[in-house]
């Protein structure tokens, strides 16, 4: 019987069962795209990756799906497939690693147990329709603890990008899947990122988030990559100064994750670099037809 092996890993945490989960298997190109979503499927995690043989030294091609589609880019695949590769030697770690999904090139860089990525694009920035009152609608809070109309913001994925006041106001959301059907659904951008500034400046910026997005039903993600990038993309247009990030998810889930990111500075305009670590936690083993 045709088999296909895959590892387990949970990323931008340096801790077992916290962070997001991620599955990865290696040398999957011979697998058709139908298999591939149907084992993305049976594992029902948040992102699984399938690799197909090198390209070159250090050079890899990726495709990212969910259970139900194929993503062009996603962070937590990237950071995690990065650092399976360096544990298991198919990356140099002095050297970095080019993973290629669909959307272009990601480098990948190391230092000790971080891997960190520049994004393949500039963010995108556009105005949301999400605004003040039907996000107080979707979050059910009261109207001052939302900071604002929304914006989003994309590198690939989109998000809206809704500022709350407090932690306390973030810890209390409860989704109105009413609201979100007749406002987040036909909008372009089907994942809503909630974010509290904690601290302002000085080496960095300290934000706690949380992402929801909907597959068969409104879910919650632990670590979210692209969401992080798209809010410190966004942040950055704000102020042409360096901008360091390290922001918390997950917390409200039990799956503490810590991403770090930044922009600005010595990076190129409107490019993100997101980091975080990971570790792995399992190997399991799918039975094909």
């Amino acid at each position: 019987m045709k088999t296909a092996e895959y590892y387990l890993l949970d990323v931008f945490t340096d801790q077992t069962f916290t962070g997001n989960p991620l599955a990865v298997f290696l040398e999957a190109g011979g697998l058709e795209t139908s298999t591939m979503q149907a084992l993305a499927n049976e594992l029902n995690l948040a992102e699984t990756v399938f690799l197909s043989a090198a390209t070159g030294p250090n050079h890899y091609s990726m495709r990212i799906f969910t259970p139900t589609r194929e993503l062009p880019f996603a962070g937590h695949p990237t950071v995690g497939t990065a650092h399976l590769l360096a544990e298991l030697s198919l990356a140099n770690r002095a050297q970095g690693v080019v993973l290629q999904p669909p959307i272009g090139e990601l480098a990948v860089s190391y230092n000790q147990e971080r891997a960190t990525f520049t994004t393949a694009q500039p963010a995108i920035l556009q105005d949301s329709t999400i605004d003040r009152i039907t996000a107080v609608e979707l979050l059910g809070l009261d109207i001052h603890q939302v900071m604002g109309d929304s914006v989003i913001a994309s590198f690939g994925l989109p998000y809206h990008l809704i500022e709350l006041t407090d932690v306390a106001a973030l810890e209390s959301v409860h989704i109105s899947t009413t609201t979100w059907a007749s406002a987040v659904v036909p909008s372009s951008a089907e994942q809503v990122y909630l974010y509290v500034i904690e601290q302002h400046g000085g080496t960095e910026t300290v934000v706690r988030s949380r992402m929801f997005c909907m597959h068969a039903s409104i879910c919650e993600d632990p670590a979210t990559g692209s969401a992080a990038a798209a809010l410190t993309g966004y942040l950055a247009s704000l102020q042409p100064d360096a901008l360091q990030c390290r922001i918390h998810q997950g917390v409200e889930m039990g799956r503490p994750s810590v991403i770090h990111t930044a922009a600005n500075g010595e990076i190129k305009p409107g490019y993100v670099k997101v980091g975080g670590n990971a570790v792995v936690v399992g190997k399991g083993t799918l039975y094909l037809k």
